[in-house]
């Protein structure tokens, strides 16, 4: 099992690419199952997730080719061989339950494995089924696996969200954009991965209003075309490296980034003094003068804080001047990475969902383990400003969700490498 090295060594400069989302790709794909014709998705990131759902949707009949080093996506489903997401498959990412509307909407039956993904909390699927059902959707659960059919099809109704969630919006989204009549999801999720969903199906032939806002309206039509959609920014790999010379110091440019994508933890940069400024390639990220101050955080759904910078934000916490008390309001049991960061010398007190940080002077290098994927990153970032070695066990988390990390942050100056297990 890989490991990571880090060692300490000052501020970092330069320039970093931000890759396209990875919570967005995975979206994105699967609307191929939605036509019969192309689809091809330019800026995808080169990930180990990527390649899972490549796999699935290979073994429902899809083609789907890496072109441009892994960067472009041609995908066609116009000859599906299967309707049934087997276990094998989907266990690996939780993400793969978004093949179940797109089956369901194109040709009224799918059998779809409930997913597996990273141990932050229990992530169930029942807002995904109740949309469907909303739709028409006849529903019944047997042996792990979802069993789905819609006889005459989907039909229009009215979606209402008892809780925001950015996977069952863009399940109920695909959905719907073939369901006949009118479709309506209320306190919907309104992430940038959604209007970037929303914007590839459009580009197909999709009616759809209101997406980046808490209602969306879909106009179902009769069949989707081809098309070719650039994948949006990643903006928690974007967040990540930005915190790279927050950490450390030092001044790094995030190439693609944009200011909408991150705006309310640029917020919490400029209150801890950090300087963001935009540039005409992305964004510029400097620390002020003097130590990083402590803030507070609470996590939110968009356009609040992010869940998936919350790790990363308690690195950069630990050596600020002060306390902070994190708030995690989104996944329960996301706080595995405090441990581990205690380990380097922070003081951490978790109590629940609430972690409260006391800012040391300096971090030193240890041995630790990666939990999940934001929390293998987290660990990157403290060893980056930590005294000494560190290193990170367990980073095949890592690569489900950060291409080329050590390549990237190595070109900053940064010191750190891969080793292969034994």
């Amino acid at each position: 099992m890989d490991s990571i090295i880090v060692t300490g060594n000052g501020p970092l400069n330069g320039q970093i690419p931000i890759a396209g989302a990875k919570n967005a790709c995975l979206t994105l794909m699967p609307a191929t199952l939605l036509s019969d014709e192309p689809l091809t998705l330019t800026n995808a990131p080169r990930l180990s997730d990527i390649k899972t759902m490549s796999a699935l949707l290979q073994s429902l009949g899809a083609e789907v080719s890496q072109l441009q080093d892994g960067q472009v996506l041609a995908m066609s489903s116009h000859a599906l061989s299967s309707h049934v997401a087997d276990y094998e498959i989907v266990r690996k990412m939780r993400a793969s339950i978004l093949v179940l509307g797109p089956l369901l909407a194109r040709d009224g039956h799918a059998v779809v494995s409930l997913p597996g993904g990273c141990a932050i909390g229990a992530r169930p699927v029942d807002l995904h089924l109740r949309a469907l059902e909303a739709m028409g959707a006849e529903l019944d659960l047997k042996d792990g696996y979802v069993h789905a059919k819609a006889p005459g099809g989907l039909k229009g109704g009215i979606v209402d969200f008892p809780l925001v969630s950015v996977g069952a919006t863009e399940n109920a989204l695909m959905a719907a954009t073939l369901a006949k009549g009118t479709t309506v999801l209320k306190n919907a999720a309104r992430e940038p991965e959604i209007v970037d969903l929303a914007d590839c199906l459009r580009r197909m032939g999709a009616q759809i209003d209101g997406d980046g806002t808490d209602t969306i309206t879909i106009q179902g039509v009769d069949r989707l075309g081809g098309a070719t959609h650039p994948v949006v920014t990643d903006r928690i790999e974007l967040g990540t490296y930005m915190l790279a010379p927050a950490i450390c110091g030092g001044e790094v440019e995030c190439l693609g980034g944009r200011i909408d994508l991150v705006g309310a933890f640029c917020e919490k940069l400029d209150e801890a003094g950090i300087e963001v400024s935009e540039t005409e390639k992305g964004l510029k990220v400097a620390r002020r003068n003097g130590r990083i101050k402590a803030v507070d955080v609470t996590t939110e759904p968009f356009p609040g804080f992010p869940t998936d910078l919350q790790a990363q934000m308690m690195a950069l916490m630990c050596t600020a001047e002060g306390v902070s008390v994190l708030e995690e309001k989104i996944f329960e049991n996301r706080f595995m990475h405090a441990p581990e960061l205690m380990r380097m010398g922070a003081q951490i007190d978790v109590h629940g969902g609430t972690a409260t940080v006391t800012g040391v002077e300096r971090l030193k290098g240890a041995p630790v383990m990666a939990t999940d994927l934001r929390a293998s990153v987290s660990l990157i970032l403290a060893g980056l400003a930590a005294e000494g070695e560190t290193i990170v066990n367990r980073v095949y988390h890592l690569d489900r969700g950060y291409e080329r990390v050590e390549e990237k942050l190595g070109n900053l100056g940064a010191r750190i490498e891969r080793v292969s297990g034994q």
